[in-house]
């Protein structure tokens, strides 16, 4: 059977409480746990498991379809004839666009569910706040090099989640993907979103706009980084995903009707200063200069760091050899006198 031919079946159950979007690309030595884990969840309710894999050449399709074949009423293939990029977003919003179920848990496929309670207790938290937009609990990092294991919350994680838990001056994460359970249908995916390379982030701040977030206590997935993973990708000395993530926040203070703006544009700012240092303008004096003068504009920041921005970006090395050459003459006479 040609993969091409495998297509994820539309059903429409009012029992199917549940969606489980399993998103991968090219993890066949990790996609089986996800689909495990996914399988041995204990429900009261129906769910099914849809599987959208990103044209992965390494085997992971042949595991995702002998989970089909196994499991023909839960493990739904979700496989397109070409990688649809950024980062997964395509395949993320194809594959949502087929699910069925009341919500939607999703998970990557290097990553998996550690409690076979975990869909049980977010239905249960999500029916019984229905003003909730999504929840989330708490998960556990493991590294692939061997560092410590390290959870994403703390004990003294706030419970509900608002708005202005989700924006300020700093890049904010506290929720694991395959942590967090959402209402289907609330995520819209406007221009902006279509061009980060982050998902989470933007999908946070959208669903926040349709209620609040709500904590469940308890560990119950494991958020597995590894070199494969997409947080690796993440480069603070690239223009482009410097300017990606620009254009992000630039994308939210509009959602969010620049509400936030005065926190979002230091936000920005961190990104224009981290450009400075961006390996494709190291020997490009004009363009530094430019993002200096952005970065000054954005952060306003104090005389001090002004005056260091304005020496090391924006005067040229030229002029400070010359300026440096002439300062110095009084000391070098005094010397030879």
């Amino acid at each position: 059977m040609n993969y091409e031919e495998v297509i994820t079946q539309s059903f429409t159950d009012s029992r199917l409480k549940v969606s489980v979007t399993i998103l991968t690309y090219n993890q066949v030595a990790f996609i089986g746990q996800a689909i495990e884990s996914a399988l041995n969840q204990q429900t009261d309710f129906a769910y099914e498991i849809l599987v959208g894999d990103d044209f992965s050449t390494d085997g992971t399709r042949e595991v995702i379809l002998d989970y089909q074949k196994r499991f023909p009423d839960l493990v739904k293939p979700v496989l397109h004839k070409k990688n649809l990029g950024q980062n997964g977003l395509f395949n993320t919003i194809e594959t949502l666009k087929l699910a069925q179920g009341k919500y939607i848990a999703p998970l990557d496929g290097d990553d998996y569910w550690t409690s076979p309670d975990k869909l049980q207790k977010q239905v249960d938290f999500m029916e019984s706040h229905p003003d909730f937009s999504a929840c989330f609990h708490n998960a556990l990092i493991t590294y692939e090099d061997g560092s410590p294991a390290q959870e994403v919350n703390a004990a003294d994680q706030k419970m509900v989640i608002g708005m202005d838990d989700l924006i300020g001056e700093d890049e904010i994460w506290f929720m694991a993907t395959s942590a967090v359970m959402f209402k289907n249908g609330l995520v819209h995916y406007p221009e902006w979103f279509l061009k980060s390379t982050s998902g989470d982030i933007p999908r946070y701040v959208i669903l926040a706009k349709h209620g609040p977030i709500g904590y469940v206590p308890g560990t119950m997935s494991v958020y597995r980084k590894n070199k494969a993973g997409a947080s690796f990708k993440d480069h603070y000395r690239d223009a482009r995903f410097l300017r990606n993530r620009i254009m992000m926040y630039e994308g939210i203070n509009g959602e969010t009707e620049r509400r936030y703006n005065s926190s979002l544009r230091l936000n920005i700012a961190r990104y224009y200063r981290m450009m400075l240092d961006a390996r494709q303008y190291s020997r490009s004096y004009f363009r530094r200069a430019a993002l200096a003068v952005k970065y000054l504009r954005f952060r306003q920041p104090d005389p001090t760091e002004a005056k260091e921005i304005c020496r090391d970006y924006l005067i040229p090395k030229w002029m400070m050899r010359v300026y440096s050459f002439f300062a110095l003459l009084p000391h070098r006479f005094r010397q030879t006198s």
